[in-house]
């Protein structure tokens, strides 16, 4: 638990690390080979830890320590899902290995969601930052207040 926990603030904090560097870095100024393969290497590391690392510890977090096994049957919160072998109504048997699956494919989305987003974020650095007013200053380089 700790260790996925852990994984999740690291990966999404390093993702959010890209807005102040954004901030930082003019749109359009041009890269070196050095800060395109220190960018190119970032970028793999964020993709490794969200697609491997992050789905790997809910994996084996379910499977380990909580025992989401095949065997192990989802009936619901006082047995109101229960299958139809067991005596219930409900036609389909849900094993814990099913769900678990499940939120990992919503984690797998979730992060190829945040991705798209970000990198649309930066790609459009250049439409914000000509959406800003220009600020009329004074010869001596102050802001003015009222116009002249």
């Amino acid at each position: 638990m700790v260790a996925l926990v852990t994984a999740v603030l690291i990966g999404v904090g390093l993702t959010l690390l890209v807005i102040p560097v954004s901030k930082r870095r003019p749109p359009g100024t041009p890269l070196t080979w050095g800060e395109a393969m220190a960018a190119a290497t970032y970028a793999f590391f964020l993709m490794f830890w969200g697609y491997a690392m992050i789905p790997h510890l809910w994996l084996t977090w379910t499977s380990n320590e909580l025992g989401w096994r095949p065997d192990k049957l989802f009936t619901g919160w006082g047995n109101f899902l229960q299958n139809q072998k067991s005596g219930g109504w409900n036609p389909l048997t849900i094993s814990y290995e099913s769900i678990r699956d499940i939120i990992v494919v919503g984690i797998y989305v979730a992060f190829l969601g945040f991705q798209i987003w970000i990198f649309a974020w930066w790609q459009n650095r250049a439409k914000r930052a000509a959406e800003v007013p220009a600020i009329t200053t004074s010869d001596y380089g102050r802001p003015l207040v009222r116009k002249s």
